[in-house]
């Protein structure tokens, strides 16, 4: 079965907001207030958790290992905050429930722990539209190791060399080049259009073209 499988936070939907708010939180915790901005840092907020708490420590010159110390407060404080503002791309649910229809087998890869995913995707309705989810502990390792990805696939009952990776960030592109499948990256996301440097394979700037590049990437 060909299948598509797609990154959650930044490609399905824009969960900037309220990661950058959990890793706000630890900041306030300390007494510093505000340090990262829901729009000029959400990029680093697609890239995780500890990334946000790194960007926000070297601005404020603390040391290191705080990143460490108040990542479990910013897990507790996003999972109890998961949905305040974050929502589904616009056609994302009709482009993949086309998809199903369609015959293609669609599930999850993502860098999110697998129980905040689980959760995430629940409250915004269309848990029920992936066959598969795979996030950052599901496995020993996570993306851009290959191993999430083709567990992704297995378990959406796909094979890999009939598969590819959506996604919007150089971790989905190098995790599809190590999966030896195409990537295609969107281009609504804080990056823009400037993720064609990535190279690659097609790049989406709607949903509503989402049928039409799996159809040339994969058939």
């Amino acid at each position: 079965m060909k299948t598509v499988i797609f990154d959650l936070d930044g490609t399905l939907a824009d969960t900037s907001r309220d990661l950058i708010a959990s890793a706000n939180a630890c900041f306030a915790r300390r007494g510093l207030g505000d340090v990262l901005d829901p729009v000029a840092d959400a990029a680093t907020a697609f890239r995780g958790g500890r990334a946000m708490l790194t960007l926000g420590c070297s601005r404020l010159a603390l040391a290191p290992e705080t990143v460490e110390e108040d990542y479990p407060y910013l897990l507790e404080w996003y999972g109890d905050n998961i949905d305040r503002h974050t929502v589904m791309y616009p056609g994302a649910v009709s482009a993949i429930e086309a998809l199903a229809k369609s015959g293609y087998a669609v599930g999850v890869c993502t860098n999110k722990p697998e129980g905040l995913a689980q959760t995430l995707l629940s409250r915004l309705g269309v848990r029920d539209l992936f066959a598969s989810l795979v996030g950052a502990d599901s496995l020993p390792v996570k993306k851009p190791d290959p191993a999430p990805y083709v567990a992704s696939v297995e378990r959406a009952g796909g094979v890999v060399a009939s598969s590819l990776l959506v996604g919007d960030t150089v971790t989905d592109r190098e995790t599809a080049r190590a999966a030896g499948v195409p990537s295609l990256l969107v281009t609504f996301g804080p990056e823009g259009r400037g993720v064609a440097t990535l190279e690659p394979e097609g790049l989406l700037d709607h949903y509503d073209a989402l049928g039409a590049e799996v159809a040339r990437l994969i058939g």
